[in-house]
């Protein structure tokens, strides 16, 4: 875990233990709650490195955040439920959606059993190049590569990287050394560098995305399920603001086809790729407008307000990260007043 994630769990803990996040106006959590996950499975064995555990949470986890939330007096809700409420201005009750970006098996293994015992919709946005096999899961695969060697010696776009990784205090160290120049690199020259990395590696990318991504069988029954619908997550997973406009729009709009091409239903709504501001803009809000999506949504912190019932598609979500798994925690997220806080200490980042 990071020293910033450290530090943010003692803030947390000891808003908890203050009993301040219980007086804080309802106003400052809006109406409502969009969840952001990604994978949810068993925690696996990790040898202490373990630089993508904040995008996992556990099954047990899963199902006591859903029994929370309930608690809370939240409606659980579909996207398209909390898309009606917004347009129609139904506020009453504050409601809650669960999403999943991606497309990974364990959603359908793991985490669909837990929403259908609490009678939860849930939506999986799925980039239709994981059950494709096209996506290179770079994210991943830097941690694989990390994980297979003690030492590296790689050279790529002028720069040599010379790294010791015995210790898992070393392979944190590496990871961080090289996921910056990756994510910051044009998007194809990126997957261009992640691959020469893998096989310098001995990573087989194609395999892992193979090991992890639902394939087509079981997003037909995702589609299926009572309680999941599935959303678009475009083809390959770029950020669609390093792209063209012309190369967006085909990534949105092909893999919204592809979904429907294998399920017969085109999604009515969409997340982007990373979501974060040097992701997603205003640009790509208007391409979702254009091309018909219901709602679009960033992961950018923060609540559904009224406002959203007039502009859908710059959604913020609250993130179920991995590093936070404490109901205390949780709590003090849900009541907005760490976001506030934020708001007048612009350089604290909450989670």
């Amino acid at each position: 875990m990071s020293l910033k994630s450290t530090l943010f769990r003692s803030a947390l803990l000891t808003l908890y233990r203050s009993g301040l996040y219980g007086l804080t106006p309802r106003k400052l959590s809006g109406v409502g709650i969009v969840f952001m996950l990604h994978r949810v499975r068993p925690a696996p064995e990790t040898n202490g490195f373990a630089p993508n555990a904040l995008l996992e949470i556990t099954p047990e986890y899963l199902n006591a955040v859903l029994t929370t939330v309930s608690a809370l007096d939240y409606d659980l809700v579909s996207m398209d439920e909390a898309h009606r409420r917004l347009q129609q201005r139904h506020f009453g009750r504050k409601f809650a959606v669960f999403t999943l970006d991606d497309g990974y098996k364990d959603n359908l293994e793991y985490a669909a059993p837990i929403f259908a015992k609490h009678s939860a919709p849930f939506t999986v946005y799925l980039s239709s190049g994981m059950p494709d096999g096209t996506v290179d899961l770079w994210w991943m695969g830097l941690e694989a590569a990390i994980r297979a060697q003690d030492m590296l010696d790689w050279s790529w776009a002028g720069t040599r990287y010379e790294l010791t990784m015995a210790s898992p205090e070393q392979k944190q160290n590496a990871f961080e050394t090289l996921y910056w120049p990756l994510r910051n690199q044009p998007e194809l020259d990126q997957r261009i560098a992640i691959r020469d990395l893998a096989r310098h590696c001995g990573v087989d990318m194609k395999q892992l995305t193979r090991d992890s991504a639902l394939d087509w069988g079981e997003v037909r029954e995702l589609s299926n399920h009572a309680y999941c619908s599935l959303g678009a997550h475009t083809v390959d997973h770029f950020a669609l603001s390093k792209l063209s406009e012309v190369e967006a729009r085909r990534e949105l709009v092909e893999g919204a086809d592809r979904i429907k091409q294998e399920t017969g239903l085109w999604p009515r709504h969409l997340a982007f790729p990373y979501g974060d501001v040097g992701s997603a803009g205003p640009r790509e809000y208007e391409l979702a407008r254009f091309l018909g999506f219901d709602t679009a949504v960033t992961t950018q912190k923060g609540f559904l307000t009224e406002a959203h019932g007039t502009n859908p598609f710059a959604i913020p979500r609250l993130s179920l990260n991995g590093d936070y798994q404490d109901l205390r925690m949780l709590e003090v997220l849900m009541s907005g007043l760490p976001f506030a806080l934020a708001s007048l200490l612009p350089s604290v980042e909450t989670a």
